[in-house]
């Protein structure tokens, strides 16, 4: 176990101050004409979505910088994070609106000393243990042992990164951090929540669909956005468009939500908790992102399970999927980052020696024999 208290680094646009949709907010009153603009339009960090220009100037504003709303139960995270954790503020602004930031930073936070905040654009060249960021780019190359990334709509293109959605979320995950040497391995024999985690093409939903029809598992239906695959069995999701999955996702319709290759991925509680209640195991396959926001959910009735496949047969399956070239290109270009995740699951199950094996591993780990 660590002795010593973790090191937790923490951005602060967009993941303690409204960054974004503040300037959003800015630019609509400027063109009250216009149809207002909406926070979905921006699809990456830099400069896209209407009015570019507009709102990446206003970053370099000291009075943009001194206004920028806090965001909601930023202070109250920040105050728990800093009981486990040494915390640093890790923050990319201009020269001009540094003494705004900081002034800021020290008045909403005074829990962490000043000597913690860190100004520069070189977030690469910090050794942390966790940092969290909304930047993909910062959170691809960063040194962190555990890169997170905090999911905004900017930044869902990039697929299997460690991510979370939530303050909540990312505390229980620096507490899994904490734990991982001296917690007890989760207990699903009276009922629980099985997440299989791992790379496009680690077979989890043919192992899904193994342990629902063999070992009387049960498989909650998710919601998606993707288009259902040639030959997939109706009833594997509930497919429904974008527009749709947004409204649902704002009304509190889903328990976690992620973004995987672009498409909209989401599970209610309804189709869960009856599942546990009636003492068997809802399997999921899914991304780390809903894994630990399932795992912070159910906790010791949590299982995350790794599915590990050679990374040349993982590249020949998602190959021979029938979809498009950007989708087989963002799935292999995100397996570095799939593989890494292993590392916060509870356990690694390989399929390498095929389903069969990898089932029976997995009915054994689970105590359903």
């Amino acid at each position: 176990m660590r002795k010593y208290r973790i090191r937790v680094g923490l951005d602060v646009d967009d993941t303690l101050y409204e960054c974004n949709s503040y300037a959003v907010s800015i630019i609509n009153a400027r063109h009250p004409e216009e149809e207002p603009m909406k926070i979905e339009e921006i699809n990456s960090w830099g400069g896209s979505g209407r009015h570019a220009d507009e709102r990446i100037a206003l970053y370099s504003d000291p009075e943009f910088v001194r206004t920028q709303p806090i965001t909601k139960g930023a202070q109250e995270f920040v105050k728990k994070l800093s009981e486990i954790a040494d915390v640093f503020f890790v923050t990319a602004v201009p020269a001009e609106c540094m003494s705004a930031r900081a002034e800021r930073l020290i008045a909403d936070f005074p829990e962490i000393p000043a000597r913690n905040i860190i100004m520069g654009t070189r977030k690469d060249m910090l050794s942390l243990d966790i940092m969290l960021d909304d930047g993909a780019h910062n959170i691809s190359s960063s040194r962190a042992a555990y890169p997170v990334l905090f999911r905004k709509p900017w930044n869902t293109g990039l697929s299997g990164l460690l991510s979370v959605n939530s303050y909540d979320d990312f505390l229980h995950f620096c507490e899994m951090v904490l734990s991982s040497f001296s917690e007890r391995f989760p207990q699903l024999s009276e009922g629980g929540v099985l997440c299989l985690v791992g790379p496009s093409g680690s077979m989890k939903n043919e192992i899904a669909n193994s342990l629902t029809a063999l070992h009387g598992f049960e498989k909650p239906l998710t919601s998606t956005t993707r288009p259902k695959r040639s030959g997939e069995a109706e009833g594997s999701y509930r497919f429904i468009g974008e527009t749709q999955f947004l409204r649902e996702m704002k009304a509190g319709s889903y328990i976690e939500t992620t973004v995987y290759s672009g498409y909209h991925f989401g599970t209610s509680e309804k189709d869960i908790s009856p599942i546990v209640e009636r003492g068997n195991v809802a399997v999921i396959p899914i991304d780390i992102c809903g894994a630990i926001t399932l795992k912070n959910l159910y906790r010791r009735r949590a299982m995350l399970v790794f599915m590990r496949r050679d990374r040349a047969e993982a590249i020949k399956s998602i190959i021979s999927r029938e979809i498009d070239l950007e989708d087989k290109t963002r799935r292999i270009m995100s397996l570095d980052f799939e593989y890494r995740n292993s590392e916060v699951c509870d356990v690694e199950v390989s399929v390498d020696e095929g389903v069969p094996a990898a089932v029976a591993r997995i009915v054994s780990l689970v105590g359903k024999e």
